[in-house]
């Protein structure tokens, strides 16, 4: 019933369940990462980006794994940042 409820409240409002924001999770693999100051000047360029949350880097496996609000932001946005700081990226599958 309570669902019903929530469903009810958010078709008054006008806002669809569809349409909420989810956190997610993406690892990016970053070639160029292979210095102590690279994961720094990556996680720098990341956190300009609007919707990202926190930021793990792993310079031995050349990746960074970012949480980020989906309603704000998505890999694409990520992948841009790193490549303009210098650090072309690919979202890891």
């Amino acid at each position: 019933m309570k669902k019903n409820t929530l469903v009810f409240a958010l078709m008054l409002t006008g806002t669809s369940t569809a349409g909420l924001a989810a956190t997610r999770t993406v690892t990016l693999d970053v070639p160029g990462m292979t210095c102590p100051i690279c994961p720094i000047t990556v996680k720098r360029s990341l956190e300009k980006v609007n919707g990202v949350d926190t930021i793990t880097s792993d310079i031995s496996k050349k990746t960074v794994t970012i949480t980020y609000d989906d309603a704000k932001t998505q890999p694409t946005a990520l992948t841009r940042a790193t490549a303009d700081a210098g650090y072309p990226s690919t979202v890891q599958h």
